[in-house]
């Protein structure tokens, strides 16, 4: 009886792993597509002094979070149609828009523009060498999601408290720390596709974009802070 099985558990297993292959392939697609409009919302953001934060940094910030949990509600919603993909572009474009005002500073920077460069090459590699942890590790890792959320709350809090505070000793702090938690999540999501645990493209794509993003935006604070120059 059990030999009789073997075939249909082979072709189970082999239907199962196409079907996380298709998704993996999917979400490195819409996430390389999603680039495209956030450096659109960030050229536009630079290009006209865009800014949530310029009256009041606290009112910025809840805006800010309002806006985006409302896509995040929105793209959830959507996530089995075309309109889940285009909400989420919309959305990437939104988060371009609020990394300009960085992207900006640095740019007065002398050498602004190796610094975009050194940040970018710096989220590739951090990328790369996640995705390919993600599909070379056994072992399960889904007793990590616990603590990083854990994690991004306590971010998400030090983030507050500094918004009043202006420490920058604290942002150089949760900078670095936003760099290896954000890291982790990336491992963590896409091992969560390998392992058949996320099967939405475009729920994977958001989660994984939000990692790179703001790995990405962490390196760049750290590169300006440290090697700005005005020469």
């Amino acid at each position: 009886m059990d030999r009789s099985l073997k075939p249909l558990d082979v072709a189970y297993g082999s239907a199962l792993s196409g079907q996380r292959q298709r998704v993996l392939r999917n979400t490195y697609a819409l996430l390389a597509l999603s680039m495209v409009p956030t450096v659109l919302g960030a050229w536009a953001g630079v290009a006209f002094n865009f800014s949530f934060f310029a009256g009041s940094p606290f009112i910025g910030f809840i805006v800010f979070m309002a806006v985006a949990f409302g896509f995040f509600y929105a793209i959830e919603k959507n996530k089995n149609s075309g309109l889940g993909v285009v909400l989420l572009l919309a959305f990437t474009f939104f988060m371009g828009l609020m990394l300009s005002r960085l992207i900006g500073r640095v740019l007065g920077f002398s050498n602004g523009a190796q610094l975009i460069a050194l940040a970018f090459g710096g989220t590739g590699l951090v990328f790369v060498t996640m995705a390919t942890l993600a599909t070379t590790i056994k072992r399960d890792l889904g007793g990590m999601g616990k603590w990083l959320t854990v994690g991004a709350v306590v971010l998400l809090l030090a983030i507050v408290a500094n918004i009043f505070l202006q420490l920058p000793a604290l942002m150089l702090t949760i900078s670095a720390l936003a760099v290896a938690l954000f890291s982790a999540f990336i491992l963590y999501d896409l091992k969560q596709v390998v392992d058949g645990g996320e099967t939405n493209y475009v729920t994977a794509t958001l989660h994984v974009y939000l990692s790179v993003y703001n790995v990405f935006q962490s390196l760049l604070s750290l590169l300006g802070f440290f090697g700005g120059s005005d020469d």
